[in-house]
């Protein structure tokens, strides 16, 4: 007979030996259920057809670097072809080598370049001929030195070609002809590059006018040579006429040139339309000018130049569609606004304004005078639909008819003290800052004060 106790223990004993065994189970379970787990959330899953990686912070900021180096060897370098025009149709080439370096007159010294408006890179120069220019052993009167330039590809904006035999063989121009000058660190004309700053003292007129053979713009615009070189020599320094190969309309009713300042190519980021009369965003104008100004080789389409009323010449040579065979331009065109749109608008250097005046000036900018309400901070200019009629702004509006959409833009005014040379407004028609503010002044009737207004303009010269 079992001792009652004992059969008790044993009971609980039992007892707790199955409730181990389903732990046990439980815990066996669990361990294969965490392993399943692991392998369902850990393989590599299959990529969807067509469905890209997510890219890197890392792979992002290599392509932003490569893309900026890109642009800026475009914006600096690249010709996209034009010397077809520059030199095989125009002979320019032959004007700057030179009668005694195979060229034809007297040539292009560095002294003459200079002087109508071309800058040296002097980040370009080798030291030993920064050593001979520093003691004056370089002659500058020689169009065989801005040859030499030319072969470090030193002279910012132009490139040139040469033959086995060394002859310059054809010049061709870019972006930084006319957007872009020099410090002046070595001398005037000559310094470390400044990308994006209008270059206003850049004489293009007189430059083009240099051609020895300018019959294919005379049958372009329908007039004689001589007539074609009046109009080169009517721009004057920083002003280039970019309508003119469309309309055929050289001059105001005024009688004054119809050309219009250079603009700067620096700040643009954020800023819808990038011409004084809103032709279209960076990269339209891009291959607009490379196409039809610079005359590079590539493709350019917008029908709104098939209007035969507004514009003749560009409707009558089909300036709205144009396609080369090999595209020299259109692949180069995303790198190219991408460093423009890196370019920032520059910061005015001490001493250049009075600090305590230009902070006046802002509530005066952004108050009374209503400046602020078209130049919206911080991008100053419109979030949007940046463009006025000239009713609107108080001017005629013979430029504006000039573009499709016939009004001018709301110029951004960040970098607006590198850019005082020629004038404001487009035509370059209010000779200082203070004209500006003079004129909404009057025509908005604003009712500003000696004080404001010379507070305003100390404002804008510190943007």
């Amino acid at each position: 007979m079992t001792n009652p106790s004992e059969d008790i223990r044993n009971s609980k004993e039992r007892r707790l030996v199955k409730i181990l065994l389903v732990l046990l189970t439980v815990a066996a379970m669990v361990v294969l259920l965490d392993k399943s787990s692991d392998a369902v959330w850990s393989a590599p899953q299959e990529q969807k057809p067509g469905k890209p990686e997510k890219p890197s912070t890392d792979s992002t900021d290599a392509h932003a670097q490569r893309m900026l180096k890109e642009g800026k060897e475009t914006f600096r370098f690249d010709t996209f072809g034009d010397e077809a025009f520059w030199s095989d149709a125009l002979q320019l080439h032959r004007a700057i080598a030179g009668a005694n370096l195979g060229g034809v007159g007297p040539g292009v010294s560095p002294k003459t370049a200079l002087a109508v408006g071309l800058k040296v890179d002097s980040e370009a120069l080798p030291q030993s001929l920064v050593d001979q220019l520093k003691q004056g052993l370089v002659n500058l009167d020689d169009p065989a030195t801005t040859l030499a330039l030319f072969k470090l590809n030193a002279v910012v904006g132009v490139k040139g070609t040469f033959a086995g035999d060394g002859s310059l063989q054809s010049v061709g121009i870019t972006c930084a002809l006319c957007h872009s000058t020099v410090d002046d660190s070595f001398a005037p004309g000559i310094g470390r590059r400044l990308d994006g700053w209008a270059n206003r003292d850049l004489n293009v007129g007189v430059i083009t006018a240099l051609s020895p053979n300018l019959k294919p713009v005379a049958d372009l615009l329908g007039v004689d040579e001589p007539t074609v070189r009046t109009v080169l020599h009517s721009w004057g320094p920083g002003k280039f006429d970019a309508e003119l190969f469309l309309d055929g309309k050289a001059f105001r009713p005024d009688g004054k040139s119809a050309a219009t300042l250079l603009p700067p190519a620096f700040g643009l980021a954020g800023v819808n339309l990038h011409t004084w009369t809103g032709w279209g965003s960076v990269t339209h104008w891009n291959a607009f000018v490379a196409n039809l100004e610079m005359h590079g080789q590539g493709t350019f389409y917008d029908p709104r130049l098939n209007d035969p009323v507004k514009f003749p010449i560009a409707a009558r040579e089909g300036f709205g569609n144009v396609r080369s065979d090999p595209d020299l331009t259109t692949a180069k065109l995303p790198a190219l606004q991408f460093y423009q749109l890196a370019l920032p608008a520059p910061t005015p250097p001490a001493g250049t304004f009075d600090r305590a005046a230009a902070a006046r000036g802002e509530s005066v900018f952004k108050g009374q005078a209503k400046c602020a309400t078209c130049h919206v901070p911080p991008i100053y200019t419109e979030p949007g639909w940046n463009m006025h009629t000239a009713e609107e702004i108080g001017i005629d509006d013979f430029q504006a008819k000039r573009s499709p959409d016939e009004r001018y833009r709301t110029a951004p005014l960040k970098g607006l003290w590198t850019h005082q040379k020629g004038g404001f407004y487009h035509d370059g028609r209010f000779p200082t800052l203070r004209d500006v503010i003079e004129h909404y002044n009057n025509f908005f009737g604003t009712n500003l004060t000696e004080r404001q207004k010379v507070d305003l303009v100390e404002y804008l010269k510190s943007l």
